[in-house]
């Protein structure tokens, strides 16, 4: 009979804390005032284990409370919402009070990652963060892509075997945009390549075809995870690189230094002279496109599409610092610290104030938002283009995107609601929004809340009720 009460009740409290703050009735009567040691008795288990949560012993009613109404005995948690519980201890990981990119499940879920009572594993973790399947390593729970075996033809890092905390720390933040805290790494690359690979091997030399690259950034070159191409080369790559043709660009190396075929932009315009071109025509010119093209874009490849160094948002706001505080606010928009400045922005320059990618601001914007956007696929690939192709993005990119239910103009925020010029009224997207970032959701101007408060702006009180 204990053993049956056992299962049932731990079977309770699971669901329990699976369900947040609501009360699970207890199997057997229980005094309001019950001394934790009487949990014991039939949770054992929960103090049992190569790793037990220190709150075990503070007690069960640390985290869990007793309530008895009409005879009927519930247990339920001493906070609202499993996240309050967590954090009135561990407060230091707030999402909120954190600064830069915090691992999504740290947010709000975790549980997700962490057993609250006891685990085999160091941190009270679910898993082993080693292993290459989702059923043993607790990181391709979430990261699937890189479990299993490499795609035909292509590779795999064996640092994945040796555990994901070998290259991450999951809680390691830092400033936002800044590949080590963005990526909860342990160090950035090459520091981090190099406590497993030595530069001077001489396999290393030769495959780098005497190049020297023992200061170069690996992930330039190198997808750290999974490639569908062999050496584990990156995603996107130039194709003088991907077919070994070094030799229209590099020159033998001298003194242990790089020499080029030919200096600085140069080089680059003898096939891109199209957009040499364009920058030189441009009537809003970008002084960052006026300097070496590898200033902004690796000359070998990237794991983002047109090789941006060293990554869509950074190559932007390593200059543009203004951008990069804004990106700091707690409801960013999404490109701003995600996807990149150049899908609204022409970083080679156009005729366009801000260098923006249309004219008027509801055609830039409904480009990603709106029902009748233009998106088309990239044979081969998991991209698709917008803007007449000239931006590329990853198809998933638009799973977070909020399409805006607008027909001739109209229905946004609201069925009716005139979204561009009504009458002689000029409205459009920036009437109401802000483009890169707000203190509020919904990136309205001035950092508003969406409330009467931001509506009585353009109208009447009276307006309203009328309605």
């Amino acid at each position: 009979m204990n053993r049956i009460l056992r299962t049932v009740s731990t079977v309770l409290l699971a669901s329990a804390f699976s369900a947040g703050a609501w009360a699970a009735v207890h199997p057997v009567p229980l005094d309001p005032k019950s001394d934790p040691s009487v949990c014991v008795e039939c949770h054992s288990d929960k103090a049992e284990g190569k790793h037990v949560h220190s709150a075990i012993a503070m007690g069960c009613l640390t985290c869990h409370e007793i309530r008895v109404s009409r005879d009927v005995t519930r247990t339920k948690f001493v906070t609202t919402t499993k996240i309050k519980l967590c954090l009135s201890c561990h407060e230091d990981k707030t999402a909120a009070n954190i600064k830069g990119k915090v691992h999504k499940p740290a947010e709000r879920q975790c549980i997700r990652c962490h057993d609250p009572h006891q685990s085999d594993f160091p941190n009270h973790l679910l898993k082993s963060l080693s292993g290459d399947s989702k059923e043993a390593n607790l990181c391709l729970s979430c990261h699937v892509t890189f479990a299993g075996e490499a795609p035909k033809g292509g590779s795999r890092h064996a640092a994945l075997d040796m555990g994901c905390d070998s290259c991450h720390i999951t809680h390691k933040t830092g400033e936002r945009g800044v590949r080590e805290f963005d990526y909860h790494l342990t160090k950035d690359a090459p520091a981090l390549c190099k406590d497993c690979h030595d530069v001077e091997d001489p396999g290393l030399i030769k495959a780098h075809q005497e190049q020297p690259f023992g200061s170069a950034d690996c992930l330039s070159c190198h997808d750290p995870h999974v490639s569908k191409h062999p050496h584990l080369l990156a995603k996107y790559t130039h194709p003088p690189f991907a077919d070994l043709q070094c030799d229209t660009c590099h020159a033998p190396a001298k003194d242990g230094k790089v020499v080029l075929t030919s200096e600085g932009k140069e080089l680059c315009l003898m096939c891109h002279s199209e957009k040499g071109e364009q920058i030189e025509k441009a009537q809003v010119q970008h002084p960052g496109a006026m300097g070496d093209c590898t200033d902004c874009h690796s000359p070998h490849g990237g794991n983002f599409p047109y090789f941006p160094k060293p990554n869509p948002v950074a190559v932007c706001t390593s200059c543009h610092a203004d951008i990069a505080e804004l990106g700091k606010k707690a409801h960013p928009h999404q490109p701003v610290v995600e996807e990149g400045c150049g899908i609204c922005h022409d970083p080679h320059g156009n005729n366009n104030l801000h260098l923006l990618r249309a004219v008027k601001p509801n055609d830039l914007c409904l480009q990603c938002h709106g029902p009748d956007t233009n998106r088309k696929p990239v044979p081969d690939t998991d991209l698709v283009t917008i803007f007449d192709g000239t931006v590329k993005l990853p198809a998933s990119y638009f799973s977070q995107v909020v399409v805006l239910p607008l027909k001739f103009g109209f229905g946004h925020p609201i069925d009716g609601h005139p979204a561009t010029n009504f009458g002689d009224k000029v409205i459009n997207c920036l009437t109401c929004h802000q483009p890169h970032s707000s203190a509020e959701p919904n990136l309205l101007v001035g950092d508003q809340r969406a409330d009467m408060n931001f509506c009585v702006k353009c109208h009447t009180v009276q307006e309203m009720q009328g309605r």
